[in-house]
């Protein structure tokens, strides 16, 4: 890609995790152009000191040329013979200083200058291989082809331009590096395929057969890796491990299946601890939602909550998503101002967003969630207030104890992977420090709605909640007798097409005794918002 060509060359400026939020890298947009800039005006400017080198160069040539014509005797003339040592010496050193003075040093100091004044941020390597990453994430969820989406096509459509065969390998490259072999064959066959196509092509074959033919070893395809190996040592006879690696593949074969068509290609994605988790998870994503089981089929409908008095002036607008346990959306329960104001306020303050180490308690960066949050307090402006006291009203939950308004803006196939918003029994140092007790529900505002993807799934009930901008996911994290609910564990989705931008509030169970009271009977479950039936099981 044009712009990685660029930054790679401004390694130096990088910083990490922008590749975490949309936010950062919209940012990045000006930063190309002003590279842009400067690139054309130190082109301009090299174009003028090879002028210059031309000049000199036309001048010896002519000069030399009627030395050539007088022969031996010319430098018998002492003007001559002076002339001779000036052009080679202090003429010689006006010639060495043009080559010399190269200005990239200087144009490079003004994108600095420039990025200090802006505070645009460029990316570093960790930003190139999380982009990659993302890829790759997208990939698998969505069952996206590896060379549809390395031509921009996307679920059929087309919306970006076409990868080169070195962006491709380069995508191969990162995968490799994570010693993910599965998608590194997929991405340098790709890659492969495309140089073939390519005049002058923009990655080496060598260097793409290598890293192929060692993840067809790794995904189990030892004679192609073997063939492709011995492709490379006769393209690249120099190639320092090409001819031991063709030793290699031979002995590991032992003289056996050496002859003959070549075997199928044996490409499995690599097995993991939670694989069926995983396989739910994704379908959810990709929209593949289970029916509703016919004893909830007639019984989910919208309503609007009117149990306090300023609703029954205003009243809000209730979609009951599921039961058992209960789930809702609050429809237009914040404007497109308020949300506004919610992203400048947070932007700032957008830093990786970080997950809670079960055993230490302490918060830490996980690949697992890759997004930035900021936290904004209610005192900090009246909107934000304003939000807090509408969550109070619409949950019927007491925010004296809730935590500040999370805010988050997810990054290139941005996604949290499925988790429990309560602490279980074993974290038990998990909101020590705030003293309010465990999460006891979750409320979750969509204010953006992302183009393809991010969706909230909650992968053991097959339920999926996509962005819909302006409402408000909410569920109890719970039980009516205070337990966890395991059935709330959860998942945001990588974001395909689009931004997504989310807020949320974590209501935790101190100051909740009388606003959701235990049940008489264990088990007892809400049929709505607010419900504190003793009894009531079944809606």
């Amino acid at each position: 890609m044009r712009t990685v060509a660029i930054v790679c060359l401004l390694a130096a400026l990088a910083d990490a995790d922008l590749f975490t939020a949309i936010a950062d890298l919209q940012h990045m947009l000006g930063a190309e152009k002003d590279v842009t800039t400067v690139i054309d005006q130190y082109i301009a400017a090299e174009r003028a000191r090879l002028d210059d080198l031309r000049r000199y160069a036309h001048e010896y040539v002519h000069r030399n040329a009627h030395a050539e014509a007088v022969g031996p005797e010319f430098v018998t003339n002492p003007i001559n013979a002076y002339l001779l040592i000036k052009r080679l010496t202090s003429e010689w050193k006006k010639v060495e200083n043009i080559m010399l003075n190269n200005k990239a040093t200087t144009f490079l100091k003004n994108i600095t200058d420039n990025r200090v004044r802006s505070e645009v941020k460029f990316p570093g390597e960790e930003d190139l291989s999380g982009a990659a990453i993302a890829l790759l994430r997208l990939q698998d969820t969505y069952k996206l082809d590896t060379l549809d989406l390395s031509n921009g096509i996307i679920g059929g459509e087309k919306v970006s331009n076409k990868l080169s065969g070195h962006d491709t390998f380069e995508v191969g490259r990162a995968a490799y590096n994570q010693k993910d072999y599965y998608h590194c064959l997929m991405w340098m066959q790709v890659a492969l395929n495309k140089i073939e196509n390519e005049s002058p092509p923009t990655v080496e074959e060598s260097e793409i057969l290598e890293y192929l033919a060692y993840s067809l070893y790794q995904q189990g395809n030892v004679r192609r890796a073997l063939s492709l190996t011995k492709r490379l040592a006769k393209i690249a006879p120099n190639h320092p491990r090409a001819k031991g690696n063709v030793k290699w593949y031979e002995d590991m074969l032992q003289g056996k299946d050496m002859v003959g068509d070549l075997p199928p290609i044996v490409n499995k994605r690599v097995e993991f601890d939670g694989i069926v988790e995983r396989d739910a998870y994704e379908a959810l994503c990709r929209g593949e939602i289970p029916p509703v089981e016919e004893k909830w089929k007639n019984k989910l409908r919208c309503y609007l909550k009117r149990d306090k008095p300023f609703l029954k002036i205003a009243p809000i607008k209730v979609e009951i998503l599921r039961f058992d346990p209960l789930a809702v959306l609050f429809k237009n329960v914040i404007s497109d101002s308020e949300i506004e104001v919610i992203k400048e306020l947070a932007s700032p303050k957008l830093k990786r967003a970080t997950v809670q180490n079960s055993k230490t308690g302490e918060l830490e960066h996980a690949t697992y969630r890759i997004s930035k949050s900021a936290w904004l307090k209610g005192d900090l402006d009246p909107v934000i207030d304003r939000v807090n006291r509408r969550i109070e009203d619409f949950t019927g939950l007491n925010q004296a104890t809730s935590e500040e308004l999370q805010v988050a803006n997810y990054g290139l196939g941005g996604h949290y992977d499925p988790h429990f918003d309560f602490a279980r029994k074993e974290e038990k140092n998990a909101f020590k420090t705030l003293n309010t007790g465990n999460r006891i529900a979750t409320v979750l505002f969509y204010m953006s709605q992302p183009e393809r993807g991010g969706a909230t799934v909650f992968n053991h009930l097959g339920t999926a909640v996509f962005p819909s901008k302006n409402d408000a996911l909410f569920w109890y994290n719970l039980r009516r007798d205070g337990e966890g609910d395991l059935r709330t564990r959860h998942a945001a989705c990588p974001v395909l097409l689009g931004v997504k931008w989310v807020s949320n509030k974590w209501i935790h169970e101190r100051g909740q005794e009388f606003t959701r009271p235990c049940g008489l009977e264990e088990g007892v479950q809400e049929n709505f918002i607010g419900d504190l039936s003793p009894y009531a099981n079944d809606p």
